[in-house]
């Protein structure tokens, strides 16, 4: 599982904006009554999209609650454990979880499993450390679909250097993780779409980030000349207009139960 090389700042500058307000959605779509279960890892936290939802979430009926989560980039773990010093954040992948079998009641993925090296290695390690009768969930954006946040910026690109456009990830296409999900034996396995609505009021503030994006879209425009990306900004704004306007984005959702 490749963590980004790029300080967490500037990653959540560029895609926190959308995996903040997509994280409610998420636990409300996977979790029972909106409630914490006592115990439960974020698998690839990031810079803490997720772990900031779960910290707000209402406690386990007992008041006991454990917090873990994990991510290769050390960037990432260093900004998740100084905003939430009261959770175990450790660096590793999700390939090898570095946790006891069945120590947790809920392993959840925000935006992480089209990212494992090997998706299917990454869940079964997620349900591993799973206790049984846990949750086991994830999302992933619908790339595939062309409905995530970056979609509009990947068609652009398509049409001024057709093939350039990064090709979606395993996760990012309708019933991907419903097969990973059942691949790795879980019960009750249930996807579902989920959206969010992101406001920008002004092409130039949603334009800003990218000038230090990650991950494709860094390798992108570091792979092109100036001109090349002058015409594709000029493409995007006359596609968006000057603001002020909203970016709806969809994600696949996926929850299953281990047996």
């Amino acid at each position: 599982m490749a963590g980004f090389d790029v300080p967490a700042d500037t990653y959540d500058r560029f895609m926190g904006r959308f995996s903040r307000p997509l994280a409610p959605v998420f636990c409300d779509a996977v979790l029972p009554e909106g409630r914490l279960p006592a115990s439960v890892l974020d698998v690839g936290c990031g810079p803490g999209a997720l772990l900031d939802e779960l910290v707000r979430r209402p406690p386990h009926p007992h008041g006991v609650r454990r917090l873990a989560a994990i991510d290769p980039a050390p960037s990432f773990v260093a900004a998740a454990a100084a905003r939430f010093p009261d959770v175990d954040v450790r660096q590793g992948g999700a390939e090898e979880l570095p946790f006891d079998d069945a120590t947790f009641e809920a392993s959840l993925a925000q935006l992480v499993v089209h990212f494992m090296d090997d998706p299917a290695a990454g869940v079964a390690q997620m349900v591993r450390v799973t206790r049984p009768g846990g949750l086991v969930a994830a999302c992933v954006w619908d790339h595939g679909g062309g409905h995530g946040p970056l979609s509009l910026f990947w068609s652009a690109v398509e049409s001024l250097a057709p093939g350039q456009a990064a090709t979606p990830s395993t996760g990012s296409t309708r019933g991907d993780l419903q097969r990973l999900w059942e691949g790795a034996g879980l019960v009750g396995v249930q996807e579902q779409e989920i959206r969010v609505r992101v406001g920008f009021d002004s092409f130039d503030r949603w334009w800003a980030p990218f000038t230090a994006a990650a991950g494709s879209v860094r390798a992108f425009l570091d792979g092109v000349d100036d001109s090349t990306v002058e015409r594709l900004r000029a493409r995007l704004r006359a596609d968006l207009g000057d603001g002020p306007f909203e970016i709806d984005s969809a994600a696949w959702c996926v929850s299953g139960t281990r047996a």
